[in-house]
């Protein structure tokens, strides 16, 4: 399989690869190793302007190059943008940019339902 410059980049090095923990921490994961693709973002929410933002995000993935390129791009991106449950860019979007198969169309949307699950959780205990 063929992979963009911007794939082989995130992919090569991710950044944001690994977790983090603490009390203003969530997490979210979605998909199953069993089924080829797992994805797991963690995000520490602060407040900037008495509005929730996002601080500092990190990743695992189980996962094609595809995927593991977008969600260290997404982990990226988001810092400093709102604590929403939306991806910093469509799913449509990154398909185009990563130049991603129509085939794995359904793995981006996990890694959206990864993101939304992490924004959507409570805070983690501090000693977690």
């Amino acid at each position: 399989m063929n992979y963009s410059n911007l794939t082989w980049r995130h992919f090569d090095d991710p950044a944001c690869a690994g977790v983090l923990s603490g009390a203003a921490v969530r997490r979210g994961a979605a998909g199953s190793r069993a089924q080829g693709t797992w994805v797991q973002f963690d995000v520490r929410i602060g407040l900037r302007n008495r509005e929730s933002t996002v601080e500092t995000v990190r990743f695992l993935a189980y996962a094609c190059p595809h995927v593991i390129a977008v969600a260290d791009w997404v982990a990226q991106k988001a810092v400093g943008g709102p604590a929403e449950p939306v991806l910093p860019e469509s799913v449509h979007a990154l398909r185009k940019r990563f130049e991603v198969p129509v085939e794995k169309w359904g793995r981006l949307l996990l890694v959206e339902d990864a993101w939304i699950a992490a924004l959507t959780s409570p805070y983690r205990e501090a000693s977690a």
